[in-house]
């Protein structure tokens, strides 16, 4: 019995009670080491030699590791040995200003961008374990930014936007809009914001007219041979499949939440130094006249981001 007449073990009980307050207060604090300290630098189970390289190193080494998608024409894509597309030109662009060689990866599309940035820019794939210095074509928006703290938005190159490519031949006096496919054959790739957003005008009343095809560029080969007569996505590719007889136009949308994005890159969030040269590479190419060269290169419409 203790001194005010309970039993001993009512005081052990109450002391340990105490102690795992103390001990759920301490293991409180350390779960916030993933975002305030030594997890955020590297993440659990990820070496140090797959979470990218410093400025220095990489001018060190003399070479950036870009990451670019893989058969995505007119940004990047593989003509036998050689590597062409927009976004090769700008990562020749950016490894010149940092004044190293340029290699690329070619990386797989993942189910969103959020898994693309967590296989290829902060933690390395599950299988290769490898990941790039920077990763091109990143759509650039707040909540994507937040979403995703160990990496870091940066070097805003272009504004895409949804858009209607048509044949002029079957619309000789006016630009169709979504209207039009109530009666007409719209292309457009499948699962796209092009397809959601047909599918869901007037309770599906435009379902029988909609193809859908598995890339944007089977989508414009059949407006040219006439199985469709105009394809909706985004303004880039549709630009790039483009041939006499076709036109592209960006007609308002309504309903659509977000028509127009903001294309920029992805660093790894503590190499500051390498997002701040890839922003300044960008920036100069812009101000120089070379980022509009690029896309003119390429027979597309340069819209230049709003910074």
């Amino acid at each position: 019995m203790s001194r005010r007449g309970r039993p001993a073990a009512s005081i052990f009980t109450k002391e340990t009670a105490v102690h795992r307050r103390q001990i759920l207060r301490a293991l409180a604090a350390l779960s916030l080491t993933p975002v305030l300290g030594r997890a955020a630098d590297r993440p659990q189970n990820v070496g140090r030699d797959v979470k990218g390289q410093s400025l220095d190193d990489i001018i060190d080494r003399g070479f950036i590791q870009i990451g670019i998608y893989e058969d995505f024409p007119p940004y990047s894509w593989r003509n036998g040995d050689e590597l062409k597309g927009v976004d090769v030109e700008i990562g020749k662009l950016i490894a010149e200003f940092i004044g190293v060689e340029p290699r690329f990866t070619l990386v797989s599309a993942d189910e969103n961008v959020d898994a693309d940035m967590r296989n290829h820019v902060w933690r390395g794939h599950v299988i290769s374990g490898d990941v790039v210095n920077v990763l091109l074509r990143v759509p650039y928006n707040r909540e994507l930014a937040l979403r995703n703290e160990l990496v870091t938005l940066t070097g805003q190159y272009q504004n895409e936007q949804v858009a209607i490519a048509y044949d002029t031949g079957f619309y000789k006096d006016e630009k169709p809009v979504p209207a039009y496919f109530r009666f007409d054959k719209v292309g457009v790739e499948n699962d796209s914001i092009a397809d959601f957003y047909l599918s869901g005008i007037g309770n599906g009343s435009m379902l029988t007219n909609i193809t859908r095809f598995r890339t944007p560029a089977l989508a414009m080969a059949a407006l040219r041979t006439g199985e469709v007569r105009a394809v909706m996505g985004a303004r880039g590719q549709l630009e790039w499949g483009a041939r006499d007889g076709i036109a592209v136009h960006a007609p308002p949308l309504p309903g659509l939440s977000v028509g127009t994005w903001t294309i920029g890159m992805a660093v790894r969030m503590n190499w500051r130094a390498l997002s701040y040269s890839c922003d300044d590479a960008v920036r100069a190419a812009v101000a120089d006249g070379r980022m509009a060269r690029i896309y003119a290169d390429h027979r597309l419409s340069w819209l230049p981001p709003v910074w």
